[in-house]
């Protein structure tokens, strides 16, 4: 084995802040001569990016475990520190989900917070992510975290964080809380309370269920034809499922709240369980995942599924079409519902504001765009990742106030199934989001249709819009390095063509320039932040970008796809061809 990896497995062997039965599944694994399971555990530390850390459970550096959560807690808690007095007292939110080790991570946090002499706000049990993006700011906390590796597999975890606006953290906070972690170089160093002192001291103090009251009473309000919900929701069978995870919490009372009698919660998925025991992956852009829900809607001749991930931040839907099967939508296609719903709904009532703005992401289909365009709102693109559509919104409240801000939100959204309804939350709210899908569901009833009729009415409206995705995965110590090197090889030499289309152009937003592909001539530039990301733009508008995830060894490539005429099924056909060739390049480029 390499001698530097032998070398760290033997100071994690002779730490004495490592617990005994931590150092025995190390030696395990040193008796099996698991050579590359000892190397991938110990050729870094697990990174605290700029939204938190997410690994896989386990013993080791590079493993979520006490230790590493202890790390990026006493890191985070050095920050809030510096801040003074005043942000210590008002202290920090902590919620977590279903996942396995979930509530350790929780407690450990909270007891690094309260011998920090920082104020831990915990809830008593599971709860979803938009409830402590809401509850941050609703009990005026100075930060929050969230426990949760959202809808990855059952073996990972992690923790998100945020700061007082209810959101992830962005810069500077970011840098400061990445630097303050970074420092906490000997695990020694983290200062961890006994739970029963810390609340005996009142440092760690129970969330109350009114906060639960207060959040849901805001879903409530969001309403924005309620008399439809109650007319409509008499008849209307929604089947939920919350995949083993923090949905059932609150979602099933959001929707029967809205006016809709009727919601059927799948048994087996919604007991709440990090193995997550009925679905290969708790991830509600799969539809082997809403499978039990679908069973369940066809015996009960319900009309729309709808899914919620561990953490209940992103929302997937199925909805039945007319020969009776069930139709999964994606997240581009439920995000140009939600936007036409709610520009509609505002128009009607005469509620559209002067200076509205729906905000998305570079990587999200161009049709939730067009759409809120064509309603007289401004759209903004953002980098991927909801901390930057919620920065906006801040923003924008700064340059007005939050009675008046400068710009008002409407909406935001991305592709990968997260919506954001209202503001009174600053991160995907599937909580919101579920309920205002089921009352587009019922708006379009209403009407003598379906989701489904809704959306191909907005195709021959605005045009065929298709998405199609390639990841490619690189685990392992070489991974990183092989995802720079696809990286450096696409800015350095952008291909010529891709499914047979002549490549346009090529926006790298590390420089921030657009480039043609032919000439290398600039052509235009990006007003964002520098993000390792790429965009290739075909000469028929057809959109290819490149990005290396945040959270898992992977390079991701997003393909957005328009085709015109009033042919939908000539369309479809034409769109996924098109899909089909790229992708199969880009597995020979890989």
């Amino acid at each position: 084995m390499d001698p530097i990896i032998t070398d760290r497995v033997n100071r994690w062997l002779n730490d004495p802040a490592i617990l005994p039965a931590d150092k025995e599944e190390i030696r395990a694994l040193i008796n099996q001569n698991d050579e590359r399971e000892l190397t991938d555990r110990f050729y870094r530390d697990l990174e605290f990016g700029t939204g938190g850390i997410r690994g896989i459970i386990g013993a080791g550096p590079n493993r979520m475990n006490a230790y590493t959560v202890g790390a990026a807690a006493q890191g985070l808690a050095n920050y809030i520190a510096r801040q003074g007095e005043t942000a210590k007292k008002a202290g920090i939110a902590i919620a977590f989900d279903s996942r396995r080790m979930s509530v350790d991570f929780a407690r450990r946090v909270a007891c690094v917070m309260a011998r920090n002499g920082i104020t831990a706000h915990l809830f008593e049990a599971l709860r979803p992510t938009p409830l402590l993006s809401f509850a941050v700011r609703h009990l005026r906390c100075t930060a929050g975290v969230m426990i949760t590796a959202s809808h990855n597999p059952p073996e990972y975890n992690g923790l998100k964080a945020y700061w007082s606006d209810g959101a992830q953290v962005v810069p500077p906070h970011d840098e400061e809380i990445i630097g303050e972690v970074r420092a906490v170089s000997d695990y020694a160093a983290i200062r961890q309370m006994p739970e029963a002192d810390a609340r005996a001291a009142g440092l760690i103090r129970t969330i109350p269920r009114e906060v639960d009251d207060a959040f849901l009473a805001l879903v409530d309000a969001s309403v924005l034809a309620p008399q439809v919900c109650r007319e409509q929701g008499r008849r209307m069978k929604i089947v939920f499922t919350p995949l083993h995870g923090t949905g059932g919490t609150l979602i099933p009372q959001a929707l029967r709240r809205r006016g809709f009698e009727h919601v059927l919660e799948e048994p087996a998925q919604s007991i709440p369980d990090g193995d997550f025991p009925t679905v290969k992956s708790p991830n509600p852009e799969e539809g082997a995942a809403l499978k039990l829900g679908i069973d369940l809607a066809r015996s009960e001749s319900a009309e729309l599924v709808i899914a919620s991930d561990p953490d209940a931040d992103r929302v997937g839907i199925a909805v039945r079409d007319a020969s009776g099967e069930f139709r999964l939508l994606t997240g581009n296609q439920t995000a140009a519902i939600l936007t036409c719903y709610i520009c509609e709904q505002l128009k009607r009532t005469g509620r559209m504001p002067r200076h509205a703005v729906m905000l998305t992401t570079i990587v999200s289909s161009d049709l939730m765009k067009d759409i809120a365009r064509s309603y007289g709102a401004e759209v903004i693109e953002v980098l991927t990742g909801f901390k930057w559509i919620a920065d906006r919104v801040r923003q924008y409240e700064l340059s007005g106030t939050s009675e008046h801000p400068s710009r008002q939100y409407i909406f935001g959204a991305e592709e990968s199934y997260g919506y954001m309804p209202c503001t009174f939350v600053r991160d995907k709210d599937a909580v919101t989001s579920a309920a205002m899908i089921a009352e587009a569901a019922a708006f379009a009833a209403a009407q003598g249709g379906t989701l489904l009729t809704f959306l191909d009415d907005l195709f021959q409206k605005y045009g065929y819009h298709e998405e199609g995705a390639k990841s490619i995965t690189m685990p392992g110590a070489d991974g990183a390095a092989r995802i720079q090197a696809m990286m450096a090889a696409l800015r350095k030499s952008p291909p010529r063509e891709m499914g047979g289309v002549p490549v346009r152009s090529c926006g790298d937003l590390m420089t921030g320039e657009i480039r043609a592909t032919g000439t290398g001539c600039v052509t235009g530039r990006y007003d964002l932040p520098k993000s390792d990301v790429i965009v290739l733009t075909l000469s028929d508008g057809t959109k290819v970008i490149a990005r290396p995830s945040g959270t898992e060894p992977k390079i991701k490539f997003y393909l957005l796809v328009k085709e015109s005429g009033t042919d939908l099924t000539a369309a479809r056909r034409r769109a996924g061809a098109k899909i089909a060739a790229i992708v199969a390049e880009l597995s020979r480029l890989s």
